[in-house]
């Protein structure tokens, strides 16, 4: 009886721990996992997926919190993991053997273990990206092509944007640094944004508002109340649908490029369902329905075969091929910049 009832409680166990190996606990932005991909996934592999939605802060906070624990894969931006890897180790290095390279775009795999590199060893994948650049209403602005139409008095009242370090880079560019460039020299980057706090303090009386709710900036432009702004592309495209006159603009200095990446967290329990579904994303098909349902193109490299016509024709019209080979993808960020940074934006905000 004894030996039974030992046999019938390693039995439990071992279920137990099969129907835990059997979960993919995923940590990511909201729209990353649609839910016809999640029933999909489910249905071709068996894994139950639980889908955690978070942004880069939290998803760093989360993981320092369990030391890398409680997820098996994370959705962070490149450019917010080496450093990040650097101090807290909270991710595994990537064995891109287990990726299907044939479904990703080159360069942009190429990019992403240059990004994440720490100690001879790469950190991540790259999933989907976007940029911000203007969204001009070319009736009421034709000529505005340069962030500093955000700074010109001939739109006073009519420009909104962010005040975050997005702004600050592309005002960077905008007055004729580059800001990325002196990511190694904190030095002349703190006479770069002194140079830009004033510059932006100066104009204030040129913003309508700084907006921090996407939806309130749509409404502004649709309005007739903004005429140009700084936001990201997709915004812009959902304008174009309603008005043709407004649209996404990419900046004479270049759009400002982010990257969406998969990483497996340090302590993940389930890393083969996590490379499972970083393969299954990056099929064609599926990430053509990613990009048609949520507007962001992906690092898939015939995905635009499987993307609805009028999302296809978005990026033809925004991003053709000398646009983006002007976009400026941000690079790894130094710790000791953004803390720079908010200082400056705090410094902005206050002034009158």
């Amino acid at each position: 009886m004894k030996r039974i009832l030992v046999f019938a409680l390693l039995t439990v166990f071992a279920l137990a721990g099969t129907a835990q190996a059997e979960t993919l606990k995923l940590l990511t932005w909201k729209g990353y996992a649609p839910q016809k991909l999640i029933d999909t996934f489910e249905k071709e592999t068996g894994i139950k997926v639980e889908v955690t939605f978070s942004n880069n802060e939290e998803m760093i906070a989360k993981l320092r919190a369990t030391r890398g624990a409680g997820f098996d894969l994370a959705q962070p931006s490149q450019d917010r993991i080496s450093s990040v890897q650097a101090k807290y180790k909270l991710y595994q290095a990537m064995d891109y053997s287990k990726l299907d390279s044939s479904l990703f775009i080159p360069s942009m795999l190429t990019a992403v273990k240059a990004n994440t590199l720490v100690k001879d060893k790469s950190y991540a994948a790259p999933f989907c990206w976007g940029t911000s650049g203007l969204i001009v209403n070319s009736d009421k602005a034709p000529k505005a092509d340069s962030f500093k139409a955000l700074i010109d008095p001939k739109y006073k009242g009519r420009v909104s944007y962010r005040l975050k370090r997005p702004t600050l880079i592309a005002m960077g560019f905008a007055l004729g640094y580059d800001p990325f460039a002196l990511y190694d020299d904190p030095k002349a980057y703190k006479a770069m944004l002194d140079k830009i706090a004033e510059t932006m303090i100066e104009a204030k009386p040129i913003v309508k508002n700084y907006w921090a709710n996407g939806d309130s900036l749509l409404e502004s432009m649709r309005s007739g109340e903004v005429f140009v702004a700084m936001a990201w592309d997709a915004g812009g495209w959902k304008l174009h649908a309603d008005n043709k006159a407004i649209d996404f603009k990419a900046p004479k200095e270049g759009a400002l490029g982010w990257i969406d990446t998969f990483a497996i967290p340090a302590k993940a329990k389930n890393v083969e369902a996590a490379y499972k579904w970083i393969n299954f994303m990056m099929k064609p098909e599926n990430a053509g329905y990613f990009s048609s349902k949520e507007k962001y193109a992906t690092a898939s490299a015939d995905a635009l075969k499987y993307t609805d016509k009028a999302v296809a024709d978005n990026f033809a019209r925004s991003f053709p091929q000398a646009v983006i080979d002007n976009i400026k993808w941000y690079p790894p960020v130094p710790a000791k910049l953004e803390s720079m940074e908010g200082k400056i934006l705090d410094k902005i905000k206050a002034a009158n």
